[in-house]
């Protein structure tokens, strides 16, 4: 039995990022599966496990964690010399580790609530049988199209947002950037050259979470309360 357990929903882009954290580390572990539409992340004894209710958590032996991009870099620390190295090339350079957490920080505050309401509007609405609201992807739209603005000037510089190797800053653009890539949003992404090779030459092809892609629509027909 794996020692490493993750509470989540398999379509949840916060869930999904820790199952591809562990895909590139080649880590054993057990999904646990906590099914949103019965309200189970709501109650004991998830509660216990994250006080605030939001899948994932978890568990690696005794230790006990949640908030995606902290459970993230405790596996890409713990198992640095193990898989695809996530953190810096010189992971002891407090710059290039610097460089490397105001990315994080942007994708967490700029990018990823922007994107996330994208999703929602034009995959899951859809999927669930709701109306898409086009005036909130047009706002939305406006909102990401300013941050891939500058990431677009960053990767004409360098190959990934922190520098010249993939870290955990790319890796957690990659769940919600999978789904927009399924939605009209995506010529955000192809209008801008640097991105979209960015995105079509690195991201999806070397590091694309497939356990849960192949498998993604029966997950969302189960719960149909699920959001990104």
């Amino acid at each position: 039995m794996a020692s490493i357990k993750v509470f989540g929903h398999a379509t949840t882009t916060s869930t999904r990022r820790v199952l591809l954290t562990l895909h590139e580390k080649n880590l054993d572990y057990e999904l646990v599966n906590v099914e949103l539409k019965d309200g189970e992340h709501k109650k004991e004894p998830f509660l216990s496990r994250n006080p605030f209710g939001q899948v994932p958590a978890f568990e690696d032996g005794d230790l006990k964690l949640f908030e995606s991009r902290a459970i993230t870099q405790y596996i890409a620390h713990r198992h640095e010399d193990q898989g695809t190295n996530l953190l810096p090339a010189d992971s002891k350079n407090i710059a290039q580790y610097a460089t490397m957490s105001i990315g994080m920080e942007v994708e967490a505050h700029q990018f990823d609530p922007a994107a996330s309401k994208l999703a929602w509007e034009q995959l899951f609405k859809h999927i669930y049988g709701l109306t898409t609201d086009q005036a909130v992807v047009a706002e939305q739209e406006a909102k990401l199209a300013k941050v891939l603005d500058v990431y677009e000037a960053r990767l004409k510089e360098f190959k990934y947002l922190a520098g010249e190797t993939f870290t955990l800053t790319d890796l957690h653009h990659i769940p919600v950037i999978q789904y927009l890539l399924g939605t009209p949003t995506k010529k955000l992404f192809t209008e801008r050259e640097a991105s979209w090779s960015f995105v079509s030459n690195g991201l999806l092809t070397d590091h694309c979470l497939q356990g849960t892609k192949e498998d993604l629509e029966t997950h969302l027909m189960k719960d149909s309360s699920t959001k990104p």
